[in-house]
C-alpha cells in the first residue's frame, strides 16, 4: 500500500475485505459451514434487508433447535442432520426471496410458484413480513426431507 500502512484491524488481524454485493444486492460471501457464514452474510445485506435476514435466522433458529446452516453459493440454506436443507434466502433489488425446497407439501402453499417441481417461494417485501406464517411453514418444512446439496 502507497501510504505504508497495513490493512489490519486495531487488534493487529487483518481486517475483512467489506463484502462485494451482487445484482438485487445479494452479498457475495465465500462459501461455508456453520453459522458464521450466515451472520457474515446478513450482516452484509444491505438496508433494510438486513433486519429481514436477522428476523429470518432467528425465527429458524427458535422453530428449529440445532438447524444446520451454510452459505452456498452466496445464499444462506437451514437443513436439519445430515437430511439435508430445507429452506435458503437471496436478495432481490426489491425483496428477499424464501425458497422452500418442498414447499409445495406446506399448508397453506408459498404463494411463489417455481418452475421446479417441489419448490415454492415467499418473497418478502418491505415492512411486509407475516412472521407468524413464516415460522409455521419453517416447522411444516424442518419435518419434510431436505434437499441434499
Amino acid at each position: 500500500m502507497k501510504s505504508g500502512r497495513s490493512r489490519t484491524a486495531s487488534s493487529g488481524a487483518p481486517r475483512a475485505a467489506k463484502p462485494k454485493l451482487l445484482s438485487g444486492g445479494n452479498p457475495q460471501i465465500p462459501k461455508g459451514e456453520g453459522d458464521a457464514p450466515v451472520q457474515a452474510f446478513i450482516e452484509a445485506m444491505p438496508e433494510w434487508k438486513r433486519d429481514i435476514g436477522r428476523r429470518i435466522d432467528e425465527i429458524i433458529v427458535r422453530t428449529v433447535p440445532g438447524v444446520r446452516k451454510a452459505v452456498k453459493w452466496n445464499t444462506p440454506f437451514f437443513g436439519v442432520g445430515e437430511v439435508g436443507y430445507f429452506t435458503a434466502f437471496h436478495c432481490f433489488d426489491k425483496y428477499v426471496k424464501v425458497t422452500f425446497f418442498r414447499g409445495t407439501s406446506l399448508e397453506p402453499l408459498p404463494p411463489g410458484a417455481s418452475k421446479v417441481k417441489d419448490v415454492r417461494y415467499y418473497d418478502i417485501y418491505e415492512g411486509k413480513f407475516d412472521e407468524a406464517q413464516f415460522a409455521s411453514w419453517i416447522r411444516q418444512a424442518a419435518a419434510l426431507p431436505g434437499v441434499v446439496s
